[in-house]
């Protein structure tokens, strides 16, 4: 086996290189993650519960733009329910094949009804399905079998017509406070830069590794 340290390509990241806006930094390395990994989109949600506990788990990115970083769920989920106790949250890509990591820290709030009716649009129909079909978060009393019973309800509901977004389904922005750029190098020097948000605009930091 390859040591890992080995294993790096031990490309350098210079303040030279990083563009003044963030976002727009993100979309560069989201571009060349997306030519090598097979889902670029997707990153770590860690958010905090009513008693202060963290939790964390996958989620898709759905959009990044200057507001931040869009992703949909069940609003009667966990994750939503702790975000509505503790509207923050840090998101985490990696980007292995790049050995690159974009560590994301804001405030999070709810988008606007129209964007989620115009994403849940987009969708497949078996996901929107899906979305009026599983209790998200909730025990299954009645096992796999009462979610394959929500399915067909649900499609006996909608059939021979458009899924309509229920208004427990949704998405949430969440507006970066702090975006930190990650390059993985050798012997663990790596090269960090985190972005901190000020009154005009963004300040850029080398971080120790």
């Amino acid at each position: 086996m390859v040591a890992r340290d080995a294993s790096r390509t031990d490309t350098p990241l210079n303040r030279i290189d990083l563009d003044e806006d963030p976002i727009a930094q993100f979309r560069v390395w989201f571009s060349e993650a997306s030519a090598v990994n097979p889902m670029p989109e997707a990153m770590s949600l860690a958010t905090v519960d009513s008693d202060g506990n963290p939790d964390a788990r996958m989620v898709l990115m759905k959009g990044a733009d200057a507001e931040g970083f869009r992703f949909f769920t069940n609003y009667d989920g966990i994750k939503a329910g702790q975000i509505t106790a503790n509207p923050v949250a840090a998101l985490v890509f990696h980007w292995v094949e790049l050995d690159r990591q974009v560590r994301i820290r804001g405030h999070v709030e709810r988008l606007p009804e129209p964007e989620s009716d115009a994403y849940f649009a987009s969708r497949d129909r078996k996901s929107q399905i899906g979305a009026w079909a599983s209790p998200q978060s909730r025990p299954l009393e009645g096992g796999r079998e009462e979610l394959e019973r929500n399915t067909t309800q649900a499609e006996s509901v909608f059939e021979g017509k458009p899924v309509d977004r229920p208004e427990h389904w949704g998405g949430f922005l969440v507006r970066p406070d702090q975006i930190e750029f990650w390059q993985g190098r050798r012997a663990r020097l790596h090269d960090r830069f985190r972005y901190e948000r000020e009154v005009a605009g963004w300040r850029v930091e080398r971080l120790a590794p």
